[in-house]
């Protein structure tokens, strides 16, 4: 799965990378969490960086209180469930991130591992997006990264991670219109385990108020 994460990259590599329209002018995450806003790019806005709520929030939802249990949506039954299967098909998005964090089960505790790639400085999590509307008309445009079994590397850590696209997909995921699932799902696989590294961070981070570069520090 994946609970926090890190955008803490250079504007004009995001730019370059995502092939934006403008320069973005956003601030360095390093604890970004459930329920918070970050960046994310929609298929409907393949260009641009929009702001979107983590923790999908269903069209029919009655009110937002689904979000936390929908930060995370199974690659594999996506297509299926009545949560996701619309996003599935009409609304797709790329999260960027730095890295993400993953707590490994040991003998004194879960102890919080920060993972990321070797050579990308910068990458995207494959997700859905949605919109909401209150009972009072607001409009909330919310989002949840897929996950898929983990591979060889990532399983010392975690049963689960998040999919990680490939830049050589990011056009089809966008893709406005709607694209056969057969076609997508070959996309929702695990990373490749040699170009992950991972390492013990400061406990820190679990709280999700702590949003500082120390979090993202080896532990000597």
């Amino acid at each position: 799965m994946c609970g926090r994460f890190v955008l803490a990259a250079d504007p004009a590599c995001l730019q370059r990378i995502f092939h934006l329209a403008s320069l973005p002018d956003i601030q360095p995450r390093y604890n970004i969490a459930p329920t918070q806003y970050t960046p994310v790019i929609t298929n409907k806005a393949p260009n641009t960086l929009s702001m979107l709520r983590w923790g999908l929030i269903p069209s029919w939802s009655k009110d937002t209180s689904a979000a936390s249990k929908m930060i995370n949506a199974r690659s594999e039954t996506a297509a299926e469930k009545p949560a996701f299967r619309a996003a599935f098909r009409y609304r797709r998005c790329l999260i960027p991130a730095t890295g993400f964090y993953e707590w490994q089960t040991r003998e004194n505790g879960k102890t919080p591992m920060f993972i990321r790639l070797k050579t990308a400085p910068v990458f995207a999590f494959a997700g859905l997006w949605e919109i909401w509307h209150s009972p009072q008309g607001d409009e909330v445009r919310s989002f949840t990264i897929l996950t898929t079994e983990a591979n060889c590397f990532m399983r010392s850590i975690h049963d689960r991670m998040p999919v990680i696209l490939h830049p050589a997909d990011y056009n089809t995921w966008l893709e406005p219109a709607e694209v056969p699932a057969e076609i997508l799902c070959r996309l929702l696989r695990p990373f490749e385990a040699a170009e992950m590294l991972a390492y013990e961070v400061s406990r820190m981070v679990n709280r999700p108020t702590i949003d500082v570069p120390e979090l993202i520090a080896p532990v000597a």
